[in-house]
């Protein structure tokens, strides 16, 4: 837990991602990212200098099958409030309108449904779960697939929203999520999408797999050599915190 703590803070440090009375929403798919995400907020909520609050919401595809009680339950423990937002984007991509490649357009209308959400209860701010392996990954799919050189930003405002996007888990590889959520039983939701791992972004992370085997520590170069590029918004802002 305190090493992971640590690379939490520093990226949330590094990028000015939390200010004194900040309501943080955290977008909870019940996967192994971003419950490890809702774990090391609500820990660094507890000491972090800069008081701030959270609440937990996830999205229903409307595919069936998935069990939230098991993360509501997690929310109540941490104290965090858990909501539940119903939809049925999952009947509308593969029954409605049977997409081959659903993925770019379920994210859309997955960000469009949370940021309604958010932005209702009043909040505008939301903590994302993508990894430092994300990050490696997106800047990969964007240079090979669309001759790119880009990737998400650690802090992003919506200006037609008002919201601000933070990915504080961006110093922290896939492996050390994967052994986290091992250790402290975390209630991960089975995914019932038929597109999951069908993607582009799995054909990308076994590219990256194999490299980094060829290469080691090749995933620790990209992403140091994105940091020092920099890409957009990837300057560290590094605030003194009281």
């Amino acid at each position: 837990m305190q090493r992971m703590l640590s690379l939490f803070r520093s990226c949330v440090d590094d990028y000015d991602m939390i200010r004194e009375g900040d309501r943080i929403a955290v977008g909870v798919s019940g996967g192994k990212d971003s419950l490890t995400l809702l774990v090391l907020l609500a820990e660094l909520k507890k000491f972090y200098p800069r008081p701030f609050s959270l609440e937990a919401f996830s999205v229903d595809m409307g595919l069936g099958g998935m069990d939230f009680g098991p993360v509501a339950e997690l929310c109540e423990r941490l104290e965090v409030p858990f909501h539940r937002i119903e939809t049925q984007i999952g009947p509308v991509l593969f029954e409605y309108r049977k997409e081959k490649n659903p993925c770019s357009l379920c994210a859309k209308m997955r960000r469009g449904a949370l940021g309604k959400a958010i932005t209702e209860a009043g909040i505008h701010k939301i903590a994302l779960g993508h990894h430092r392996d994300d990050a490696v990954e997106t800047f990969l799919m964007s240079l090979i697939y669309e001759g790119r050189i880009s990737c998400f930003e650690p802090v992003t405002y919506l200006d037609r929203s008002g919201v601000t996007q933070i990915r504080p888990m961006l110093y922290i590889p896939e492996q050390a999520v994967v052994h986290f959520a091992e250790k402290y039983r975390l209630p991960v939701v089975h995914n019932t999408c038929p597109a999951d791992k069908h993607t582009k972004r799995e054909e990308i992370k076994d590219l990256v797999f194999e490299l980094n085997g060829r290469y080691p520590g090749l995933k620790d170069k990209l992403f140091g050599a994105m940091q020092r590029y920099p890409l957009h918004n990837w300057e560290m802002k590094k605030p003194p915190i009281p």
